[in-house]
C-alpha cells in the first residue's frame, strides 16, 4: 500500500538511495538532507510502500514572500507510470498553499522532456530560462503555477477578462471588463478601447503615451450610461511627480482641471479618501465593479501606473483581472483572478513618490 507522509530523519538512507539512482549530477548531499529534515520552513514529503521509499518531493517556503519553490523531486524508476509523482506534487502544492504560498516555482532541465510534460500537464507554465544552470552546464527552464485557487466570497458574478491590445490601454481594457460584467449589451472592441483611452488620457507620462486618469475613466463610463465614482487619496494633478518637463507638467495640469470641471458638470462624485482595502471589498460586495490603480514595479520592475479590475477577495488575498498578457506562453486564465496577498497589495496599490492611491467604482445607474 502506498502512503504519502512527511519525511523523517529515519528516512535518510532511503533518501540517499533515491538521490543516487535518480540523478547523475547536482545530487543533494547527506548534509543537505539532514538540514531540510530538521527545518520547518519547507514541505518535505515521501511516498512509501512497505519499508522502502518510492519517491520524495522537497518544497522550500520562501520567508517574507508568498512564493514556494519545488527544490527537488525524485522517483524510484520501478514506480514510474503509476501517477505517484502527480500525487506527491499535488499534496506538496496543497500544503504549500495552506502555509500561505500563492505560487509554486521550479527549475527543470531543458532536455528532461518527461518532467516538462508532467509539469505542463499539472498547469505549470514557463516564464524564464537559466543558462548553464546545472553542474553539467545544462540549461534549466523556469516554470510557475498559481496554487491558490480562486474561491469567491459570497459572490457569483461573472466578470469577463479582456486583454489590452496596446501597452498603454490597461485602463480602457479594465473599464470594458467592468462595463461588460454590468451590462451584457455593452460591446467592447479594440476601437472602443482606443476611444476610451483618447477620452481618459493624461496626454503625457514620464515616457511614451499618456496613462489614463481616474476621473477620465469615470467620465468615459458615465458617457456610456453607467454610474461612476472616483476615490483618490490626494488632490491636485496626478502622475506629474515623475515628469521633468515643465511644459508636460503644465499640459497634464490643464487636463486634470478639465476632467474635474466635466466631472462636476456630469455629476460624477470624487471622494478624497484613503482608498483602503476594506472599502474596496465592501464596494465590490455591494455589486459595483472596481478599477484599482497599482504600480507595475512589483510585477515587471517598470514603475509604471497600471489599472486592474477587482474580481474577488477572501481573508488573505485580493483577486484581480489583469488586462496585460505579456508573458510568453501565458494564457488568459493566468491573468484572471490573480491572487495578491493583502499585505503585498497594500504596497502595490501606491504609485509614485506621492504614494498615490486611486480607484474608479462602476455600477448600474
Amino acid at each position: 500500500m502506498i502512503t504519502i507522509r512527511h519525511a523523517e530523519p529515519s528516512d535518510l538512507p532511503e533518501l540517499l538511495r533515491l538521490e543516487e539512482s535518480s540523478f547523475q549530477t547536482d545530487r543533494l548531499s547527506r548534509r543537505s538532507f539532514n538540514r531540510w529534515l530538521s527545518r520547518s520552513h519547507c514541505v518535505f514529503l515521501v511516498c512509501e510502500e512497505g519499508d522502502g521509499l518510492a519517491g520524495y518531493v522537497l518544497v522550500l517556503l520562501r520567508r517574507g514572500t508568498r512564493l514556494a519553490r519545488m527544490y527537488s523531486l525524485a522517483m524510484d524508476s520501478r514506480y514510474r507510470g503509476r501517477g505517484l509523482a502527480v500525487r506527491l506534487i499535488e499534496q506538496a502544492e496543497n500544503e504549500a498553499s495552506e502555509a500561505g504560498a500563492l505560487y509554486m516555482r521550479l527549475e527543470v532541465a531543458t532536455n528532461n522532456d518527461g518532467a516538462i510534460a508532467l509539469y505542463k500537464k499539472l498547469g505549470y507554465l514557463q516564464f524564464g530560462l537559466y543558462q548553464d544552470y546545472y553542474e553539467d552546464h545544462g540549461d534549466a527552464l523556469r516554470m510557475e503555477k498559481c496554487i491558490h485557487p480562486y474561491e469567491p466570497t459570497g459572490d457569483s458574478r461573472s466578470i469577463p477578462w479582456i486583454s489590452q491590445t496596446t501597452d498603454f490601454t490597461c485602463g480602457p481594457a479594465a473599464l470594458m471588463m467592468a462595463m461588460t460584467a454590468l451590462d451584457p449589451r455593452y460591446e467592447p472592441s479594440p476601437l472602443e478601447e482606443i476611444q476610451i483611452w483618447r477620452e481618459a488620457t493624461t496626454i503625457f507620462m514620464t515616457s511614451g503615451h499618456g496613462g489614463c486618469h481616474p476621473v477620465g475613466l469615470a467620465l468615459a463610463a458615465r458617457h456610456r450610461g453607467f454610474k461612476a465614482e472616483v476615490l483618490v487619496n490626494q488632490e491636485g494633478p496626478i502622475f506629474v511627480d515623475g515628469v521633468r518637463s515643465p511644459n508636460k507638467k503644465r499640459v497634464m495640469s490643464l487636463v486634470h482641471e478639465a476632467f474635474l470641471a466635466e466631472a462636476q458638470a456630469q455629476q460624477v462624485p470624487i471622494s478624497y479618501t484613503d482608498v483602503d482595502q476594506q472599502s474596496l471589498c465592501e464596494l465590490f460586495a455591494s455589486g459595483a465593479n472596481v478599477l484599482i490603480l497599482i504600480s507595475s514595479y512589483r510585477l515587471d520592475r517598470k514603475k509604471a501606473p497600471h489599472w486592474v479590475l477587482l474580481s474577488g477577495y477572501d481573508d488573505s488575498c485580493l483577486y484581480v483581472h489583469d488586462p496585460e498578457l505579456e508573458v510568453k506562453d501565458h494564457h488568459a486564465m493566468d491573468c484572471q483572478h490573480v491572487p495578491i496577498a493583502k499585505d503585498e497589495f497594500a504596497s502595490m496599490s501606491r504609485y509614485g513618490s506621492s504614494r498615490l492611491r486611486a480607484a474608479v467604482v462602476i455600477s448600474k445607474v
